[in-house]
């Protein structure tokens, strides 16, 4: 399988571990830490250092209860990180869901749009739509992936029921939805919305059950990392209140990305870049030597 982007045709015959790059002052995990233009810059080129494939830069949090960004800051924080990271030999992406960054990084080089609105959001009724965006490329990559509500309001009353086919059924209408739009479908990549208005149970329901959404025949990118999700499973003790920082889950993390992977995902997004390859060269070699028992 391979998913097309606007520079590059990725194989995901091998996992992609896809870097995360946020210029944003108030992410969940490393808010400020990166969001100095400088720092943003040195943080990609460490990313790859580290092992990345792909580099996925951010400029507005989209955390539970976080605020929106305007569109003017939005673009101040991504365009400088952009401009330098599609000169790094990677493809690169962006995760906005504001049709006018989606088309001003693409005519800056980007090659990946990763929207946690899966096109659908829009300024005003009739105003320009990030299907609009995508399909007037020709070749630039997508991710859309599955949210439940809004970032304010996501978790305030998150789904109800059985999530899978809930989750199976959106995407797969965003994907036609698009497809009808003339956009390929290699071009097409699916994201389940870990940790965006699913409670616990639901996002392990969704890792435990990701083969699920195979079938519909799109790359799936899997964003477990230091998910608050993750720190409820790593409890010492059953019941006891949630301790771990989000800078104290990288163990969950890799472990998450490493499951995700083992049960079929193409792309991890992750902060910890390092970690997670060198657990996935360990699958890797893995299943290197069970193929070789089997032949």
């Amino acid at each position: 399988m391979h998913w097309q982007t606007s520079r590059f045709l990725i194989d995901l015959a091998r996992p992609q571990v896809m870097g995360i790059v946020n210029a944003t002052p108030d992410s969940f995990s490393d808010g400020g830490l990166y969001a100095a233009r400088g720092g943003a810059l040195a943080h990609c080129e460490q990313l790859l250092a580290d092992g990345a494939d792909i580099l996925d830069i951010g400029g507005e949090s989209t955390r539970p209860g976080a605020p929106a960004v305007s569109l003017e800051e939005e673009l101040a924080r991504v365009l400088p990180v952009v401009r330098h990271a599609v000169t790094l030999g990677v493809p690169v992406s962006v995760d906005t869901y504001k049709p006018q960054v989606m088309q001003a990084v693409l005519d800056l080089g980007a090659d990946i749009i990763n929207d946690i609105w899966a096109l659908r959001w829009q300024a005003q009724p009739g105003g320009l739509t990030g299907r609009q965006v995508v399909a007037a490329h020709a070749r630039c990559g997508v991710c859309l992936m599955h949210m439940h509500r809004e970032p304010q309001t996501m978790q305030v009353a998150p789904m109800e029921g059985d999530v899978v086919p809930q989750v199976l059924l959106f995407l797969q209408q965003a994907a036609q939805e698009l497809r009808a739009l003339g956009v390929d479908s290699a071009r097409i990549c699916i994201d389940p919305g870990i940790g965006f208005g699913k409670t616990v149970e639901q996002n392990f329901a969704l890792l435990a059950r990701q083969a699920e959404l195979l079938p519909l025949g799109y790359p799936l990118l899997a964003g477990w990392s230091r998910k608050s999700s993750l720190a409820g499973m790593a409890r010492q003790t059953p019941g006891a209140p949630v301790t771990l920082d989000v800078r104290e889950r990288l163990v969950p993390s890799v472990a998450a990305a490493l499951l995700a992977v083992h049960n079929g995902a193409h792309v991890v997004r992750v902060h910890d870049v390092q970690e997670t390859v060198q657990a996935l060269r360990v699958l890797e070699t893995m299943r290197e030597q069970q193929i070789k028992v089997r032949t």
